[in-house]
């Protein structure tokens, strides 16, 4: 099988199959992902498949916000406890955790709008690329799925509709991460208590600072597997044109005007 990663007569690829995933480029809303910057550090870049900066941010975003104690100022803020709030906040961390924080929605936005002005160029060019990939530990082409499914897999479990749609890389590290935010909010464990009754109790096993995560990621998994489902079929789709176009509108047929005979 032709390898046209390494064919470079393009300048420019709309996308790459490989055993971790499809990657694509398409137009994004640049206030959109940079809004997702704001919600996690992180997911913003993992929108646009820059897997090493996005991990990293995370990562960055777990650690400062812990010790510096940001949920928990949230938490309190969200009760009234304002001087509480305050109290609460670490300084020492917090002045880390703020340039970090800008950057990560400043960098995304701006990422955003450089990848759209590439994926136009890459459009207009419209190269050929990998469309099937059969390797020693998997299998990954360009096919259609339901963006429905994707969306109710991720409300099961963050993380599966990702795999539904074969984006290995962003599925594991959003699965590894949901079981850690689970298991230290103990939210299964409150979950179990409230389906017996013991509310009381099923409160307070939660732990606020590690719960407070679990919405964003939850947003994320579904936003993520949702729009990517829906890209991923109109690539297919355009794909599919572009190789019937190539293989058959060369041959072209001419009818003559009133003659009704083929010429």
């Amino acid at each position: 099988m032709q390898n046209f990663k390494e064919d470079n007569t393009a300048r420019r690829y709309k996308a790459y199959v490989s055993s971790m995933g499809t990657t694509q480029l398409h137009l994004r809303n640049p206030y959109i992902v940079a809004w997702w910057s704001a919600a996690f550090p992180g997911f913003g870049h993992l929108l646009l498949s820059k897997y090493v900066r996005g991990y990293l941010l995370f990562m960055w975003e777990v650690v400062v916000n812990l010790n510096a104690n940001v949920n928990l100022a949230m938490v309190y803020s969200f009760q009234g406890k304002v001087a509480l709030a305050a109290d609460v906040l670490n300084t020492r961390w917090l002045l880390a955790y703020i340039p970090v924080y800008i950057f990560g929605i400043w960098d995304s936005y701006r990422t955003t709008v450089d990848l759209n002005k590439v994926y136009l160029l890459a459009e207009r060019e419209n190269h050929r690329f990998n469309t099937f990939l059969m390797g020693a530990l998997e299998i990954n082409y360009l096919d259609k799925r339901n963006p429905r499914m994707s969306v109710v897999w991720s409300l099961l479990m963050p993380g599966l509709g990702q795999l539904y749609i074969h984006r290995v890389a962003t599925a594991a590290f959003v699965i590894v991460w949901s079981v850690l935010f689970f298991y230290f909010s103990r939210e299964l464990e409150a979950l179990s208590l409230l389906f017996v009754g013991r509310i009381a109790e099923s409160t307070s096993v939660l732990n606020p600072e590690w719960l407070l995560f679990l919405p964003s990621l939850y947003g994320f998994a579904v936003y993520d597997a949702y729009v990517n489902t829906v890209e991923n079929n109109k690539l297919f789709d355009s794909e599919q044109k572009r190789y019937l176009q190539s293989l058959y509108q060369q041959l072209r047929v001419r009818i003559g005007k009133g003659t009704g005979e083929n010429i």
